[in-house]
């Protein structure tokens, strides 16, 4: 009976619990099996948030024994886990072993681990310091640097800190060099920041907010996403942002005014949230033009061009980025800009040629109003795991207005020749407004294909151009019996309205496929059509002495279309990384031009095909040491009016000879580059080396013609210009970049150089002349921080250019300048700071043609100034800058070549001072989460949205 009440008693208690369950449920509810694999992925870092590559990571189950290593962005993967209790073990040189127990769910496919911290070993030899992490590293088309191994001042810039790494080189104006070349682009967190403006975002970003500096040997967005590249990368640079320093605001203000009406004004306000941003930059300045600035590292002066002032605003651009899902992305920019130059320019001197000696004079007034914005968007949709689209937008307007009053005086004497001689001087004014439009599309997709490394994509634009150049011309041009100008022969005079407007439609599309072929080999097709047609109406009204209006018609139309086939197999292993293909590349250009000496249109064509190969080749000792190699070939075609069949003689001194049977230009460009960085020693190694070679060039053939001055035994010169195509020209060159590193950073040992040769040829007269051209360049530059409080920059460079001509009259020149320069600061007191840069020029230059008296131009510059910082933070600073303290600067410059001597006048207002205040102010508020979970990061700095 006992038995019986318990056996009901449970019954009952397992349907009270069962009726909990809603009804019909209870077998549709139930757990799914679990799965006979799964990926386990995750991140590993170190104490300061930097990834760690080359971690080795074990895991160890009861089926599994794996074992991988963190790859460059200190990731690691295990794609076939049978368990899902397993422990992970993770050890790196320099840090304490990781182990830790994971449970997880068994059945979900795709596991994603907590980011592994990784601790300093307490039991590392006191000497050995190590983070497991080199400070610059190689990875494909890209340096990085590690921007925390570099130590900078509070509130110090980007620019700042770049100063401090190999091969870095920045000016004063913003400018941005790498190992030689130009970096033309700026990203930050891999998207394009402040419209790419590099001198803008350089200047303006704080240094402590900066975890990676990355220059990129950058193909484009199709390239990027597609791995199929073509044509000549360009330099970029993107930085990455600190996890803890991706959410927060940052602000600078800048406010500066001086002597001369001079001002300076600039704003920074940067919203960072991931992969959000919101920043706003602007720079509104008044500054003296025409200035000789310091040589030591490009550092002072205050611009370059022809004495003057230079109102301007360069831009003002509101930049706006967002992740509105793991699918959609914007990225938008909007700037504005203007600038109001006035300047005078003076200069004299000797020119060469094949007749005789010109000895000239010129000056004249100008000014130039210029002012534009413009406005890009950018949609990123990744549409499901394989297809993604990319559509861009984009505006351009700008308008220019400029104004000239100019004089020149030139004297040709050609007696020795045979051909007598002239002195002629023009007086006249120009002015013209050039309103100009801009807009287009471009649209991406890219579909990746369920076999891995099977991919295809396809890229469109579209871009319209309007733009027009209303201009009018008062010249006066006299002809002399002698050198003086007392004995008139000719005068002439010319007035003349030009109305030009110019419609441009280019259209663009492309297609790239790659297909694998083995484990790390893949066939890779991208081929491209370039149609582009312009249609421009061109007209000159002269005004006539005797009143009534010449009118005469320069309508042109043309369309060029170009095509690019690309065949190419590629073979990317650990170590190895090589391209092997060919390029198709068939040209046409066809249009027509209005002929006014039989006034009618002439119909011009050109075709053209090449086969040209195609090579890359990079080989990867480790991450910190590589070689590239590399060779490309491009078409260099004639311009629509160098194939004309007739003269133009619109300009009465100037005729232009079209050659309807040029052919295409090709250049042969052949690359090659390797780094090595010792991570231990902190010893980097740089070299390039790169060779051009010219197959028909396109160059121009110029006669001059001597026309006799009625009723006198002188004579004037007009100039026909023809082209033709020459084969031959070449040029090499390298340079070299080594530094060393010493005591934690403090002392900084750099050397580098180059060498360069250039042979070209060219026509004159009907005659062949080569000139060849050689340029030695070394330079010294040890950086030197014995303490927080002082910093001292020597500069030694030496350089030496030489030119030789065959040209008759042509004289060979050598120019020799030794440069020392001293930039520096000192910091006392705390929160004062006084800073300096100097330079030395010794230059001598000379000729071969004896007489003619050179300028031994080697000016003492001294620029300088100091700070006072105020606050808890030191936030706000006054500073007082000035320039050219010895007012040494010369006020006249000499330049020597091959082809003649001018020297040319300089602003006198060299010495002028600057005082004003800097306000910096930052928030943070931690790292970016998502879904209670810490964001994980991209190569380029972008966050992932899951």
């Amino acid at each position: 009976m006992k038995r019986t009440l318990l056996i009901i008693a449970a019954l009952l208690f397992t349907a009270a619990v069962y009726a909990q369950i809603p009804g019909g449920q209870q077998r549709n509810n139930a757990l799914p099996p679990p799965l006979p694999s799964r990926q386990v992925s995750g991140i590993v870092k170190d104490s300061t948030d930097n990834t760690v590559p080359g971690a080795v990571v074990k895991l160890v189950s009861t089926h599994d024994t794996l074992s991988t290593a963190t790859n460059a962005d200190g990731i690691f993967i295990f794609k076939s886990v049978k368990m899902n209790i397993f422990t992970i073990t993770v050890t790196s040189l320099g840090n304490a072993p990781y182990v830790k127990k994971f449970q997880m769910n068994d059945a979900v496919p795709r596991l994603t681990l907590d980011p592994v911290i990784l601790k300093g070993s307490s039991t590392m030899i006191k000497e050995v310091v190590i983070n497991g992490t080199p400070t610059i590293t190689y990875k494909p088309d890209t340096m990085q640097y590690r921007a925390t191994d570099y130590k900078v001042r509070p509130n110090a810039t980007l620019d700042e800190l770049l100063k401090k790494m190999e091969g870095m080189e920045v000016g004063s104006d913003g400018s941005l060099t790498h190992q030689g070349q130009a970096v033309t682009k700026v990203k930050l967190n891999g998207k394009d920041y402040a419209g790419g403006d590099v001198a803008q975002a350089i200047q303006n970003l704080p240094a402590d907010i900066i975890e990676y500096a990355q220059v990129i040997d950058d193909y484009g967005d199709q390239a990027a996403r597609t791995g199929i590249k073509t044509g000549d990368p360009t330099k970029t640079l993107n930085v990455t942002t600190k996890a803890d320093r991706s959410v927060g605001t940052t602000a600078r203000l800048i406010g500066q005014a001086g002597n001369y009406d001079q001002y300076n004004a600039n704003i920074f306000a940067q919203r960072i949230n991931a992969n959000q941003q919101l920043g706003l930059i602007g720079n509104f300045r008044n500054a003296i033009t025409g200035i000789q600035s310091t040589a030591a590292r490009g550092l002072g002066g205050g611009g370059g061009g022809n004495p003057g002032t230079t109102k301007s605003l360069q831009p003002l651009s509101l930049n706006y980025r967002d992740q509105y899902s793991p699918k959609v992305q914007v990225v938008s920019s909007a700037t504005y800009n203007f600038s109001d130059n006035t300047s005078t320019s003076d200069s004299y001197g000797t020119r060469y040629n094949n007749f005789g000696n010109n000895i000239f004079k010129r000056n004249g007034d100008f000014k130039n109003n210029r002012n534009g914005r413009s406005a890009t968007f950018e949609l990123d949709y990744q549409i499901d795991s394989l297809n993604y689209l990319q559509v861009t937008p984009s505006y351009n307007y700008s308008t220019s207005e400029t104004f000239n009053d100019s004089f020149s005086d030139n004297v040709n004497d050609y007696t020795q020749t045979g051909h007598g001689f002239e002195h002629q001087t023009v007086t006249g004014t120009t002015s013209s407004k050039t309103p100009n439009t801009n807009y287009g599309l471009i649209a991406f997709f890219n579909h990746r294909f369920k076999k891995p490394r099977r991919n295809f994509s396809f890229q469109a634009s579209y871009n319209h151009t309007d733009s027009e150049s209303n201009g009018e011309t008062v010249s006066l041009t006299n002809n002399y019996a002698d050198a003086t100008t007392n004995n008139l022969l000719l005068s002439q005079s010319a007035h003349l309205l030009t109305y030009k407007t110019n419609n441009a439609d280019a259209l663009r599309g492309s297609m790239t496929y790659s297909e694998p072929l083995g484990q790390f080999s893949q066939f890779e097709f991208n081929g491209q059509v370039n149609r582009n047609s312009h249609d421009t109406k061109n007209a000159t009204d002269s005004i006539l002495t005797a009143g009534g209006v010449k009118e005469t018609n320069l309508n042109f139309n043309y369309i060029t279309t170009e095509t690019n086939l690309n065949f190419n197999y590629r073979y990317n292993g650990s170590k190895v990384n090589l391209s092997l293909g060919t390029t198709l590349k068939p040209y046409s250009i066809e249009g027509t031009k209005f002929n006014n000496t039989i006034g009618a249109n002439v119909n011009s064509s050109l075709y053209n095909f090449r086969i040209i190969p195609l090579f890359r080749f990079a080989y990867s000792w480790s991450r910190t040491q590589r070689f590239t190699l590399n060779y490309n070939g491009n078409n260099a075609e004639p311009a629509f009016d160098q194939i004309q069949p007739f003269t133009d003689k619109t300009d009465p001194n100037n005729y232009v000879t079209g050659n309807p049977n040029l052919r295409a230009g090709l250049t042969n460009n052949i690359t090659a580059t390797y780094n090595n960085y010792f991570p231990n020693s902190r010893f980097n190694l740089s070299f390039n080396g790169n060779a051009t070679f010219y197959t028909d060039q396109v160059a121009s053939n110029t006669t001059q013609i001597f026309v006799p001055i009625p009723g006198s035994t002188q004579q004037r010169t007009i100039r026909d210009i023809t082209y033709v195509n020459i084969s031959g020209a070449r040029s090499y060159g390298g340079n070299y970049n080594i530094s060393k590193q010493l005591a934690d950073r403090r002392y900084n040992i750099a050397i580098n150089g180059g060498v360069n040769y250039g042979y070209s040829i060219n026509m004159n007269q009907g005659q062949t002349y080569h000139q060849t051209s050689w340029n030695f360049n070394e330079r010294f530059g040890p950086r030197i921080n014995p303490s927080d409080n002082v910093e001292i920059n020597p500069f030694f460079g030496t350089s030496l250019t030489k030119t030789f001509s065959t040209a008759e009259n042509s004289p060979s020149s050598k120019a020799v300048n030794n440069s020392f320069g001293l930039d520096g600061r000192f910091y006392f007191l705390k929160t004062f700071q006084v800073h300096y840069d100097a330079s030395k020029n010794f230059t001598t230059q000379t000729s071969s043609v004896t007489g003619i008296p050179t300028l031994n131009n080697s000016p003492l510059l001294i620029n300088g100034g100091f700070q006072k910082e105020f606050g808890q933070k030191r936030s706000f600073t006054l500073t007082f800058d000035v320039n050219d303290i010895l007012h040494q600067a010369n006020p006249l410059t000499q330049t020597v070549s091959a082809t003649g001597i001018t020297n040319t006048v300089t602003s006198t207002k060299s010495r002028y001072f600057l005082v004003g205040f800097r306000l910096n102010l930052q928030k943070w508020s931690g790292r970016p989460t998502r879904n209670g979970r810490t964001m994980q990061r991209r190569g380029d700095g972008s966050f992932i949205y899951n």
